[in-house]
């Protein structure tokens, strides 16, 4: 995605040095050309304050705020200290301050960039109102105004990006600057489950200029926002070098551009060989499935079961469940934490079978499954390809019992071509384990362990939970939680979560109630002397 010109972001980066000769209003001046705010009252990130002579100024890309402080026009001490408690941590004698956003414009670029936007704005005022779409014009018109306003006086506006073509003074069509033009000249490039990533790169581009057509025909943005873009596939691989993909089950774009130096990687630490493929009737299969699931069951072991949409998912899972199973479904409507938790109920016994469509493929670690059962493995497409029945079968590859069992009617091309790969890698596994004296185990994990797979997704929720819950032990904790939650608050709102944000407004005024308490006691407290005269009259 386009984040700006290199170039133009680092000859905006400011140093200042402890004794150096500098201006304070030139500083400023610099603060302000680097898009940063003035705000006297309340100290915020990509803002600054000025008392006197002294600047405090908080960097966009830190932590820790800055204190500049002047004596006359030369710098005298610089002070990183806690933006909510105020403690100095440090005093360097030199720092670097980067700019609060990506797209930094120079004066002389700026003017040339406002020139070209107002005359493409006119143009296409035109156009429309030639096409009889009056209101597109005016809302075009209108928007553009302001924006030109904003950006001749403060140098920069809302959605800036839009205009980047302009501001960058690059030709229409021509790329965008992105993260990768960052990056040194030799670096390496992991496209990590590259089937999936190479394909979403692909479809980016096309995505987002689907959605930026209608904003154009609509007089939302002027045309030249369509080169505001993530990048093309050969654009991305123009600026990628070395490159690995990984993947376990590579397409053939991976091994064209690899220029078939593969590195076949199929031998496990465990021993663990790939699991058996059998073919079964489809006639009495769900009859068969919950003989077969009752008997992982009675092992201590769990099963996946997958279907071909969610309709068939959910109609198994509720006849299961009327035979007795322990059972849930997953599919695209559950949210990304809710099919943790359920993951991790799996593995933790709290039920035997899971049905699912299409998310039960890569990257789950799921020892405990001993059966994966594919429904209407026959059906070729899309979700029964090579690929996908080798991705899915490779959920039972963790278990020393793993069997694939797959329902079908016929033999397809995808079929034959999963099993024959299966037993391909099982060859060389088994030849593997034998030649070095390797016994397979199955991965033993405690419930410990297990509890412990979700901390990482669920470690945002975690901690704001913990900080509901915590009784801070001093005011600047108290302070600090407050203004945590507050942006927890903030958040939810903004993703229309208005239950959890009115908790985290109740935690606030709680928290806010007890300052007040603390503060009022302090004020009415007698002084320490007082109190140990009292004391000794009381004894008296």
């Amino acid at each position: 995605y386009n984040i700006g010109e290199p170039a133009e972001f680092a000859n905006r980066v400011k140093m200042i040095k402890v004794g150096e000769d500098m201006d304070r209003d030139d500083l400023l001046a610099d603060l302000v050309s680097e898009q940063y705010t003035r705000n006297d009252y309340e100290l915020k990130r990509s803002a600054f304050r000025v008392k006197g002579d002294v600047v405090e100024i908080w960097p966009a890309h830190d932590e820790i705020a800055l204190r500049v402080e002047f004596f006359g026009d030369e710098v005298t001490s610089i002070n990183k200290f806690n933006p909510v408690s105020g403690k100095v941590d440090e005093e360097p004698d030199n720092v670097m301050i980067f700019p609060a956003r990506h797209f930094q414009v120079s004066e002389r670029s700026l003017a040339d960039a406002l020139d070209a936007i107002r005359e493409e704005m006119t143009e296409r005022v035109a156009e429309l109102e030639k096409d009889g779409k009056l209101l597109e014009a005016q809302r075009l018109k209108t928007r553009t105004k302001y924006d030109l306003e904003m950006l001749r006086e403060v140098g920069y506006c809302p959605g800036i990006e839009n205009y980047s073509r302009h501001l960058s003074g690059r030709m229409p069509g021509s790329r965008p600057w992105c993260l990768l033009d960052y990056f040194p000249k030799d670096y390496l490039t992991v496209i990590d489950e590259s089937h999936i990533g190479i394909p979403q790169i692909d479809g980016m581009y096309k995505g987002d200029r689907f959605r930026k057509e209608n904003l154009v025909t609509h007089g939302f943005r002027l045309p030249s926002a369509l080169d505001n873009r993530p990048l093309k596939l050969n654009e991305f691989e123009g600026l990628v070098g070395q490159t690995i993909y990984t993947s376990a089950t590579p397409g053939e774009y991976e091994r064209v551009n690899s220029r078939k130096r593969i590195i076949d990687l199929v031998v496990r630490p465990t021993g663990l060989v790939d699991p058996e493929m059998v073919i079964k009737p489809t006639a009495n299969q769900v009859d068969d499935l919950i003989e077969e699931i009752r008997i992982r069951a009675e092992r201590n072991e769990r099963t996946l079961v997958t279907t071909l949409t969610k309709r068939m998912s959910e109609d198994l899972a509720t006849y299961l469940a009327e035979m007795d199973i322990r059972v849930k479904y997953m599919h695209s409507e559950v949210n990304a934490l809710e099919r943790v938790e359920i993951l991790r109920g799996l593995r933790l016994g709290e039920f035997d079978v899971l049905v699912g469509i299409n998310l039960l493929r890569e990257g789950l670690d799921l020892p405990e499954v001993s059966l994966v059962a594919i429904l209407d493995a026959d059906k070729e497409g899309f979700l029964r390809d090579t690929r996908s029945l080798i991705q899915t079968s490779g959920r039972a590859a963790r278990n020393i019992s793993g069997k694939v069992i797959l329902y079908a009617d016929k033999v397809t091309n995808s079929m034959k071509a999963a099993m024959d790969e299966a037993e391909r890698r099982r060859r060389k596994q088994i030849a593997h384990n034998e030649s070095h004296g390797i016994t397979p185990q199955t991965i033993r994990k405690s419930i410990d362990q297990v509890m412990a797979t979700t901390e990482v997704a669920e470690g945002r929720k975690s901690i704001v939970d913990m900080d509901l819950g915590r009784d801070p032990r001093d005011e600047e904790e108290t302070i600090e939680l407050i203004n945590r939650l507050k942006r927890e608050m903030k958040q939810a709102a903004e993703n229309l979560d208005f239950e959890q944000a009115a908790i985290y407004r109740d935690r606030i005024g709680e928290l806010k109630l007890k300052i007040e308490k603390d503060i009022l006691k302090q004020a009415t407290r007698p002084p320490k002397e007082k109190r140990s005269s009292d004391r000794r009259q009381l004894s008296d």
